[in-house]
């Protein structure tokens, strides 16, 4: 964000003011402000979209216990008497077509996100973020708690859920291009990969703390498992109002290089902090940068691409966001909460993997082949998964990680190391004024992709069987696998990975080692088509 910045007559900078509750915090002596402030946006901004996620969790955890097997108690017991009852249900998910009405809260969310992410990005160049975000998170959790009062005061108009999710949606777009931009503001390219790997677990740290709050009250009183999550976010958004440094010449510390490339005027972070007359004419050019417009960032070289490539990611990663809890508990027979704490594996699985893609893309400098080597293992995990997943807690266990680790790898990395590239690309001049719309156009277009599957899989799941889900979340793993790999052709970072491997690794591989590991893999082929029949029998 530079709107706050501009010159005055006299050549110097009129910033905003710094946040009401930044000014009454206390003034640390001899501490590298600049990398103190950018510690603590880190974690702020990690905290900000953890209580985003959380808040979104609640739904699939509750989808449990609004349509179920009334046959099965809470304690695990069974009742022969309720089979085929739908005396445990809550009206209207009462009904044969439940699965339907459970898919379509979702695709009312998922939709209107979508809609209101392109348009949010938009807003988010142009104004305050601070009050942006603030108001964005108040207004979402006072419509996450909502849907839990329709527990309290017995509500059963399907009208009512379906308006509180639509409205919820639109709120909850506020949140991933500001975090974004504010990533961007403080943090330069050097280690993007690294540092968004790590931040970006506030995704799965989200989830995992909505399971687990949900999953407290799910069972006793579905209602506080979407108040509670309200609430917090609620706070937050109060918080962020008090507390949120959207840009660092707001409390006059040095935006990052924007570019890797800019190395030849390094500066410590203890420098004196306000520009000098002998950067006017960097200054001037600060003055006359404008936000970006729509078509402006579509132009951006890679952003198409990537946002396509994250519509197919993200209907992966959402389906198992609101389904996965359902068909834990439809699958292997636990019950809601047990359901609840088992699907917070995958989003385990999805911290590491997102670490391990920024890290390894930081180190090679190839988003696009990282992605394409993730989504390439993705594939066959998620049909392992759905073969034995169930048979046995371990398996589920281990299974649900190593198939967090890949799908989620991805759709991490796209979401925030690579948006905030390309936000920031070269063609830009510097200019981070591109950010918040280049994140909103591709995290629009990664939602459409969100919605489409959740309602696909309740309709799916419903008529044909869980198989087909798993088979529809394949075919749409290739396809991202496909996207991915003609951007790693177009961006040539194939040669450069064949490169590195050439010189860095071949030298510890011996002709022995090659041989063996070919060996192998033949026998592992060999195995595939012996037991073929076993394998392929599931599907049929």
């Amino acid at each position: 964000m530079r709107s706050a910045v501009n010159m005055a007559s006299t050549g110097e900078y009129q910033r905003r003011p710094p946040p009401l509750g930044i000014k009454l915090l206390p003034t640390l002596e001899n501490v590298n402000r600049n990398l103190a402030y950018k510690i603590y946006i880190v974690i702020f901004t990690f905290l900000c979209y953890t209580s985003y996620h959380l808040s979104r969790k609640p739904i699939s955890i509750v989808k449990a216990v609004l349509h179920h097997n009334c046959s099965i108690l809470s304690n695990g017991s069974f009742d022969p008497t309720l089979v085929n009852s739908t005396v445990c249900d809550w009206k209207p998910f009462d009904g044969p077509d439940a699965k339907e009405l459970l898919g379509s809260l979702d695709y009312a969310f998922l939709f209107s996100y979508a809609i209101s992410m392109f348009i949010s990005g938009h807003i988010a160049e142009r104004m305050n973020l601070r009050y942006f975000l603030g108001g964005g998170m108040v207004l979402s959790g006072i419509f996450t708690a909502l849907f839990g009062f329709g527990k309290i005061f017995n509500i059963h108009n399907l009208a009512f859920y379906i308006l509180v999710q639509v409205i919820s949606g639109i709120f909850q777009a506020t949140g991933w291009p500001s975090v974004v931009t504010c990533m961007g503001n403080w943090h330069g390219k050097g280690n993007r990969g690294l540092i968004m790997g790590f931040w970006n677990s506030h995704t799965s740290v989200g989830n995992i703390l909505g399971s687990v709050i949900a999953g407290e009250f799910v069972d006793s009183n579905w209602g506080f498992s979407f108040i509670v999550p309200g609430v917090i976010i609620l706070v937050f958004g109060i918080l962020v109002f008090f507390f949120l440094v959207p840009d660092p010449e707001d409390v006059d510390c040095t935006p990052p290089d924007q570019e890797i490339e800019e190395t030849t005027t390094e500066a410590t972070e203890s420098e004196p902090l306000l520009r000098s007359e002998s950067v006017s004419g960097e200054s001037e050019n600060q003055e006359n940068k404008h936000a970006i417009s729509f078509w402006g960032a579509l132009k951006i070289p890679g952003v198409v691409e990537f946002a396509l490539c994250l519509f197919f990611a993200k209907l992966i990663s959402y389906t198992f966001l609101f389904w996965l809890p359902n068909y834990i508990y439809y699958k292997s027979h636990y019950n809601a909460e047990k359901s609840a704490y088992l699907s917070t594996l995958f989003d385990f699985g999805g911290i590491l993997g997102g670490i391990v893609a920024g890290i390894v893309s930081d180190k090679l400098q190839s988003r696009g082949v990282i992605c394409m080597i993730m989504l390439a293992f993705a594939a066959p995990m998620l049909y392992i998964y759905n073969l034995y997943g169930t048979g046995s807690f371990v398996r589920n266990v281990l299974l649900l990680i190593i198939c967090g680790v890949f799908v989620n790898g991805p759709y991490a990395l796209i979401t925030t190391a690579v948006s905030a590239d390309l936000g920031t690309h070269s063609s830009l001049h510097g200019d981070s004024k591109a950010l918040a719309t280049v994140a909103a156009i591709i995290d629009g277009t990664g939602s459409i992709g969100a919605a489409i599957g959740p309602l696909l899989t309740g309709i799916v799941s419903d008529k044909f069987g869980w198989n087909n889900v798993f088979f529809m979340l394949i075919v749409a793993d290739i396809l991202a696998f496909l996207v991915s790999t003609y951007i790693a052709y177009q961006r040539n970072e194939l040669n450069s990975i064949l490169r590195y491997i050439h010189y860095n690794i071949r030298p510890f591989l011996s002709g022995r080692i090659i041989q063996t590991a070919f060996f192998c893999l033949m026998l592992f082929m060999m195995y595939l088509i012996v037991h073929g029949n076993v394998v392929i029998s599931p599907w049929r």
